[in-house]
């Protein structure tokens, strides 16, 4: 089993894990709000502006704080963070 930092020091099964998308969308909220009815949102930003939703293979909804880019990144088991927050002109490729 292979967890990953969502944020604020919560863990998700990576291996639970279907998709990672952001809430910008019309369909994303409105699986956001299907999920809160339900009762199968777990709501993981602190208060904070949701960025990322995950969804699980339990049909659970999972809102993180960080960019879904970040969350994809800890899956493939680096710590970097997305070029968007330092700048396409800072990030060289080696």
């Amino acid at each position: 089993m292979k967890l990953i930092n969502i944020g604020f020091g919560n863990m998700v099964n990576a291996n639970r894990l279907i998709t990672i998308v952001s809430p910008d969308s019309a369909p994303i909220k409105r699986l956001v709000q299907e999920a809160r009815d339900r009762g199968a949102l777990i709501d993981a930003s602190y208060g904070r502006r949701t960025r990322a939703v995950l969804v699980m293979d339990s049909d659970h909804v999972i809102l993180s704080a960080l960019q879904p880019e970040t969350v994809a990144n800890r899956i493939d088991g680096g710590a970097e963070e997305p070029a968007e927050k330092y700048g396409e002109d800072e990030i060289h490729d080696e």
